[in-house]
């Protein structure tokens, strides 16, 4: 009874690890805005604001794709954007979208070709 409330526990636990380490490592860019009212009886307010954004990537050829770092991510139909200079991908091989650019990634997440501004 001990054996398998342990082994529950340890696969709980491999399985919400990918989980949790995804989205705390996502880099973050953080904005800061500061506003200072001066008032007519001599007092000072200060307001702070701190906003975070992601950051995303700008992608180059032979790098790995990582969809985490990705703006606007979905995996594309090249039928369906033809006139956008997308063409049939090889076995293996498909169409994601990233931001306003088209890349195709080859078997291992690997850019094969980059597209810029296909969805403009």
């Amino acid at each position: 009874m001990f054996k398998k409330l342990i082994k529950a526990t340890v696969a709980a636990s491999l399985v919400a690890t990918p989980v949790i380490a995804s989205t705390a490592s996502a880099q973050h860019r953080e904005t800061t805005t500061r506003t200072v009212q001066h008032r007519g009886n001599g007092t000072v307010v200060k307001h702070t604001t701190v906003t975070r954004q992601p950051t995303y990537r700008n992608w180059r050829k032979g790098e790995r794709f990582d969809r985490r770092y990705a703006r606007n991510y979905r995996v594309v139909d090249y039928r369906q954007f033809r006139g956008k200079r997308l063409y049939a991908p090889q076995r293996g091989q498909q169409w994601v979208r990233s931001g306003h650019d088209a890349l195709l990634l080859g078997r291992n997440g690997q850019i094969v070709t980059i597209v810029r501004g296909a969805f403009r």
